[in-house]
């Protein structure tokens, strides 16, 4: 299924995208798409519905993100041998973690606002993981199972404030719009292998990024068993993978950063597209 979450910022309804690809309204049947859904038993009762007894939403209706209620937004950092070469890093041996904060989260399609003062904001396309069960010290054998479905993600990030500024990455990562998620989420019946997903960017109809998930270092069930060690991952909890090369960062010879006014363009096999305009914040 590809379950999604329509309507204006804040009064989203949820909702999922049939075969057609016509955007079904489930708000009769569901609270949400959220941690409980995902957990539960609806999600196999939504399995069974026909789509066509669904109300068809207006196609003009905004997309918001596809999990609400997100208690976690864990981002993995360098996960990819070609991108952490372009920014100039070693290869990492364990999985490089930072947050995004909850307020970065925001629809497919919305603004992202370039902050006030910003030179250095950039993109990142990315495989987004939405857990479905709880995980604590889980074996990296078992991890896939603890997965409700996988999304696009853009990390929007700023390099200044992520590298120059001191501190942590996270300042960098988590400005407000920081954080588009969706279109939908698929679930994970329907992706047949995570790692070998093509993912690519583009902005103003350039393509910068064009890269794919097998050349991950730190594979889905690696990542979601290793952050079961250091915190308790609870359904609806999202995990962005890393991006492969291609950021404004690592362009040659001189870095390329965005605007307000520019499109982004993205999207990932079988999971969707987005595309945000930059506006000043």
């Amino acid at each position: 299924m590809k379950l999604l979450r329509h309507g204006v910022s804040g009064q989203e309804k949820p909702g999922l995208l049939d075969n057609d690809g016509i955007v079904r309204d489930l708000s009769g049947i569901v609270d949400d798409i959220d941690g409980v859904l995902l957990s539960g038993p609806k999600l196999d009762e939504l399995r069974r519905l026909d789509p066509a007894s669904l109300p068809a939403v207006d196609p003009a209706t905004r997309l918001g993100p596809c999990v609400a209620r997100i208690g976690k937004f864990i981002c993995i950092g360098l996960n990819y041998a070609d991108h952490a070469a372009e920014s100039g890093l070693p290869v990492p041996k364990e999985p490089v973690v930072f947050n995004k904060w909850l307020s970065a989260v925001i629809g497919p399609n919305d603004e992202v606002k370039i902050p006030r003062g910003s030179e250095k904001t950039d993109w990142e396309v990315e495989l987004g993981v939405v857990i479905g069960k709880t995980a604590s010290y889980i074996d990296e054998a078992d991890a896939l199972g603890y997965v409700a479905g996988y999304c696009v993600i853009n990390d929007v990030s700023e390099r200044e404030y992520q590298i120059e500024r001191g501190g942590t990455w996270d300042k960098g990562k988590g400005c407000d719009t920081f954080g588009p998620i969706g279109p939908w989420l698929v679930t994970a019946d329907e992706v047949a292998d995570p790692h070998a997903l093509g993912l690519w960017l583009e902005v103003d109809g350039k393509r910068y990024q064009n890269g794919t998930t097998a050349t991950m270092i730190f594979k889905v069930p690696e990542i979601v068993a290793y952050l079961s060690r250091f915190m308790t991952l609870y359904p609806g909890d999202v995990i962005s993978t890393g991006t492969p090369p291609g950021v404004g960062m690592g362009q040659k010879p001189e870095p390329v950063y965005l605007r307000a006014g520019q499109t982004m363009r993205l999207g990932i096999d079988g999971l969707g597209e987005q595309q945000q305009q930059t506006i000043p914040a």
